[in-house]
């Protein structure tokens, strides 16, 4: 084991100076003398001689001892340490058990020697876990397979579920093996192990204490995640899985059955401090939150507890998490049924799950459907024999006996003026229905603690089976039987492997044992009472993603309900919202934002929405993305009308070049230069029916027509007007005496002049279409719900020359027929030109911010509406009058009327 020195002078230097303690550290001061005189595996050295020495001559200590002899003689125990069990053997175990979950602290007022500290709630639970570390004992002690030749020795005390009395029963389990025999501080008991203890806080302070003298120590229930440090725990063991895997285990619990919305409550100790932490870096990225975390007192308080009991019952949280012992639970859940809350959906840890003290049937509408993990259970053959041989006919003296009566009949055996139960034989027989003490039919924290007495075992007996020269210590030396330190064992436990029942048992590198738990439903049995039924499994050793396994058909829920209950802070966000994490609120509270257009979410609490594909919009209820709407200039309730236009005004053109051609001969045909007329007709019926191209789905060929078109029939026509304004300007003017300006406008010349006016039209398109032709394209910018089949121009420049080009010779023609509108004749063509002109102007000045303005395959609409008003006013004020004048004024329409009007 090794001799600290420093730590040796220290601690007798200060027993010795403070042996009036107060009563509930007394063992510590007596106790811890007896350990550093008397153990015989520590050897003397110069610092315990150094100490006799100074004790001899220190005049402080004279009162105890004038020498090292007198001072051994007066080293009795102040305090003795009850109740427990003690039997001799070669090797000795310690165990510590939790056989009370309640104490009542002594009043610390100084004036008197306060009592130990009061242990109440007896837990039959505890007390079989006892009898299977003495059952596997004595098992050992009968075997002819393991320690052939040597016996085990136990000495098990109470912790009372408390840290404080854990160092006491830690320091009295150091201590010889018995007090009674051994008044002076000599003859140590050679302690090897102590198996203990449950809760992670007593085995914290019980590690600690063991540390120094190397002792290992094997726990059954302490699963807590901190005792994987080896350089603050070196000497700790455990059978039990980590806690690490706990919560690992209770994280994916919650995310599978989609509990966002949980409550935390916790004991007051280590256990569920690391436990909590755990948890919640586990939960981290995960969409569980945590609605409120709670503590129950250490020192259980009614009033502390009714406060949690009011935020578990305003909390919409309905799951509860609760990493505590069944110590605390106890009180907490009796004062919980008391307030009559329901609807709440626990999940318990391992250290409450499978409590037998919850199997009453009052506890089912309460507890009903509590789901959690158990550690794996086993199988101890003789179990259930051995407990009924616990009596207190067999133990007349023990205290822990009397108190197992007193839980299971409700009477004592041991009559006492401090007793008020009614006395009974301690004959009565232990039935089946006893469940707190005689559950064995799926043990499993008993079974842990069988393992942990055959883990001690096995690791003794293949340390007593070392051959010499052969061993694993210094210079290849092997323990000596008749004086093993503790250290020793602890090289072999490290290394231990042996099978039980069918399992495996070993250590990794850190004391911890396999991770596997089964999970455990609370659900009613036949009589009423719990059962707890295995409803799946968690294995750790799975890869990531498959050590949950869970038959959801089997469970039964809360409220004897078989539909899974509901805890969310928001209500799930259905497809085609987002969710919308509220301004100072937990990510899980959240308010339903619907998707923006073009945004979906097929899936149900989405964090966003997608957007949609380009050709592609989203759906009316924004869950799925559906081909966008193609539109262009088709032939529908924009279309027909532009198409009936334009058709009414060819064919009204047609007629009225059929009227002109009918009546060519007569005055008003022939003043009007009738081969100018009908190539304007004609120029007007081309400018009527190139709208046509504008409607219908968009394609290269008629993208590059539509426009090329337009511009060189407006042009053609625009150059006919302006050559018949040239004529009429001129003819005019030749009427005065000596003007001969006529032979320039004669009819090869107006040719040429339309000719040379509308090659330049052509040019610029054919450059147009060579450079960057007009294309088709799908326009998906301006209405993003919307494909827009349009034409693009190609070359924005080209398209304004050729619109310009127009303007320049509308403005040029209306510049010449206003001159002329006031030349005197009967029949003045100038003022309709000059008229026509204005309206043409007007509409194409009122097309272009329209155009450019206009969505999409609106664009093409207007554009079109342009060509035929344009057209129509040409058409109107150009040949309506002179129809007028053939059709309804014939009497008019003769050249000597038209001169006369002249003369006069």
């Amino acid at each position: 084991m090794g001799t600290p020195p420093n730590y040796l002078k220290d601690n007798k230097v200060n027993v010795l100076q403070r042996p009036s303690r107060s009563t509930d550290l007394s063992p510590t001061t007596n106790l811890g003398a007896k350990i550093c005189i008397g153990n015989p595996a520590i050897k003397p050295t110069a610092d315990i001689k150094y100490l006799e020495k100074r004790v001899k001559g220190n005049p402080k200590f004279s009162r105890y001892s004038s020498s090292p002899t007198t001072a051994a003689k007066d080293c009795t125990l102040r305090n003795s340490f009850q109740p427990g069990f003690v039997a001799g053997g070669d090797f000795v175990v310690g165990g510590i058990f939790p056989l009370h979950y309640n104490q009542e602290m002594p009043d610390r007022n100084s004036t008197y020697r306060p009592p130990p500290v009061k242990c109440n709630g007896f837990d039959p639970r505890a007390f079989r876990w006892v009898q299977t570390m003495r059952l596997a004992v004595e098992e050992i002690n009968q075997s002819s397979e393991l320690l052939t030749n040597h016996t085990l020795g136990y000495k098990i005390f109470d912790s009372c579920a408390y840290p404080l009395t854990g160092q006491r029963a830690a320091l009295a389990v150091l201590n010889g093996l018995s007090e009674d025999d051994s008044p002076m501080c000599i003859g140590a008991s050679p302690l090897l192990a102590v198996i203990g203890e449950s809760g992670s806080a007593q085995s914290i302070v019980v590690s600690r204490i063991l540390r120094p003298f190397r002792i290992p120590m094997i726990s059954y229930f302490s699963s807590c995640a901190c005792f994987t440090d080896r350089t603050k725990y070196p000497t700790f063991f455990r059978v039990i899985p980590n806690d690490d895997y706990q919560v690992k285990a209770i994280a994916q619990l919650l995310i599978h059955f989609n509990w966002t919305w949980v409550g935390l409550i916790r004991g007051d100790h280590e256990y569920g401090q690391f436990a909590v932490q755990g948890l919640l870096k586990e939960l981290q990225g995960s969409n569980v939150c945590v609605a409120y975390q709670e503590m129950i007192p250490l020192l259980y308080n009614t009033q502390r507890a009714l406060e949690i009991m009011q935020v578990m019952r305003t909390s919409s949280a309905k799951v509860v998490v609760v990493f505590s012992a069944e110590g605390e639970m106890t009180p907490f859940l009796r004062d919980y049924m008391m307030q009559n809350i329901t609807g709440i959906q626990w999940v318990a840890s391992e250290a409450w799950v499978t409590a037998s003290v919850f199997t009453r049937r009052e506890f089912y509408p309460y507890l009903g459907g509590t789901i959690g993990f158990g550690i794996k259970k086993g199988h101890i053959a003789q179990l259930s024999d051995y407990l009924q041989t616990v009596n207190p006919q067999r133990y007349p003296n023990n205290i822990l006996v009397g108190e197992l009566w007193e839980a299971l009949y409700g009477c004592t055996p041991f009559p006492s003026s401090a007793n008020h139960f009614p006395i009974c034989s301690g004959q009565e027989v232990l039935l089946e229905q006893h469940s707190a003490y005689m559950n064995t039919s799926s043990p499993r924290v008993a079974y842990n603690v069988y393992k942990a007495v055959y883990a001690v075992a096995h690791s003794l007996h293949n340390l007593l089976l070392c051959q010499p020269g052969n061993g694993p210590f210094e210079n290849n030396s092997c323990a000596q039987s008749n004086n093993i330190l503790p250290w020793q064992l602890q090289y072999y436990l490290q290394e231990v492997k042996f099978n039980i029942a069918g399992e495996e048992v070993n250590f990794d590198l850190k004391g911890d044992s396999v991770p596997y738990y089964d999970i455990i439903n609370w659900q009613r049995g036949t009589s009423g009472n719990i059962e707890f039924v295995n409803i799946g499994l968690f294995d750790g050793t799975k890869p990531a993603g498959e050590e949950l396994v869970i038959q959801e058909e089997g469970i039964m829920w809360a409220g004897h309900q078989s539909e899974m209950p509901v805890s969310v802070c928001s209500p799930s966000c259905p497809p085609g919202s987002r969710k919308a994490v509220r301004r100072g609120e937990p990510v899980c509270c959240f308010d339903c934002v619907p998707c923006d257009s073009g945004k979906i979410s097929n899936q149900t609490n989405s964090v966003e929405c997608m957007f949609c594909p380009e050709d592609f919009w989203s759906n009316q209820d924004r869950t799925a993305c559906i081909p966008k709407n193609v539109e262009f200039l088709a032939y529908d309730a924009l279309g027909i009308p532009l198409t009936v236009i334009s058709v009414v005004g060819a064919s009204l053109t047609i007629g009225v070049f059929v009227v002109f051609f009918y009546h060519r001969n007569t005055a008003v045909v022939r003043v009007n230069n009738s081969e100018l007329s009908f190539f304007i007709l004609f120029a007007l019926i081309l400018c009527f029916l190139c709208s046509l191209v504008f409607i219908g789905e968009p394609t290269f060929w008629s993208c590059m027509l539509r426009h090329t078109a337009f511009s060189i029939t407006f042009s053609l026509c625009i150059s006919c007007i302006l050559g018949k304004t040239l004529v009429v300007l001129a003819a005019f003017t030749a009427t005065r005496p000596g003007d001969n300006i006529m032979k320039w406008f004669g009819p090869k010349q107006q040719r040429a002049i339309i000719f040379s006016c509308t090659l330049v039209q052509v040019v610029i398109c054919a450059a147009w279409l060579i450079d960057a032709p007009p294309y088709p394209i799908r326009n998906t910018t301006y209405e993003r719900s919307k494909i827009i089949l349009e034409c693009s121009v190609g070359s924005s420049l080209a398209f304004w020359c050729v619109l310009g080009y127009i303007g320049l010779q509308a403005s040029l023609c209306f510049v010449l027929a206003f001159l002329a509108r006031k030349l005197p004749g009967n029949f003045n063509e100038a003022k309709y030109i000059t008229f026509s002109m204005l309206i043409f102007s007007a509409v194409w000045l009122a097309f272009i911010p329209a155009y450019i303005s206009a969505p999409g395959n609106y664009a093409g609409a207007v554009e079109s509406f342009a060509i035929l008003a344009s057209s129509f006013g040409l058409l109107f004020c150009l040949f309506a009058p002179k129809c007028y004048i053939i059709l309804l004024k014939p009497e008019k329409n003769t050249k000597h009327h038209l001169m006369g009007k002249e003369k006069k």
